[in-house]
């Protein structure tokens, strides 16, 4: 994950593969409900602006972060799930009945989905990327950018040209040791 982002500005025709490409991730019943707000130049502050309060960005350990010159909202929509499993071929399944239905709400998977192919695609052009939480400011950044309220946002991806810098961003996270195969995996049961 980049925390460091050069200002420089990466191509729209870069961002529109790495969507492409997070266009083929898995999805139920091909719904493919999921949006993408790819907000870019000056309106980068804007989201910062609604999301991270002028005063906390002073001791806000990622200020390099605030660079990104692309940050992708993910959305989620249930509705479109609802709607595709009314249809004929997956009628029978009962699920088009409402939300309620669903034993596991598969628009929030799907575009979880999603976002993490956007990931790894940036990675895989040569650009930085970061995945997190939009945890202040959420109904003001919807009203400005007119997103709908039926739709549920996954998170943010900020995209854009690391900097040689970001190896030293790294949080106490990093430092964590990875869990193996062994430690996770439940052969047979648990």
């Amino acid at each position: 994950m980049t925390r460091a982002f050069s200002t420089r500005p990466v191509d729209p025709a870069l961002i529109s593969q790495i969507v492409d490409l997070a266009s083929r991730a898995p999805s139920a019943g091909k719904t493919q409900g999921w949006h993408a707000v790819i907000i870019t130049s000056s309106d980068t502050a804007k989201f910062w602006d609604d999301t991270l309060a002028v005063e906390k960005r002073e001791s806000f350990r990622w200020k390099q972060l605030l660079d990104a010159p692309v940050i992708a909202l993910v959305f989620a929509d249930p509705v479109s799930y609802v709607e595709r499993y009314a249809e004929d071929d997956k009628a029978h399944t009962g699920l088009g009945a409402s939300a309620e239905a669903w034993p596991t709400p598969y628009w929030t998977v799907d575009a979880s989905f999603s976002a993490m192919t956007m990931l790894l695609a940036a990675e895989d052009v040569g650009l930085g990327a970061l995945f997190f939480g939009v945890f202040n400011g959420e109904q003001q950044l919807r009203t400005r950018l007119c997103v709908p309220d039926a739709l549920q946002l996954i998170g943010a991806i900020a995209i854009g040209w690391p900097l040689e810098s970001d190896a030293k961003n790294t949080g106490a996270s990093a430092h964590r040791a990875r869990r193996s195969a062994e430690q996770i995996i439940h052969l047979n049961g648990w």
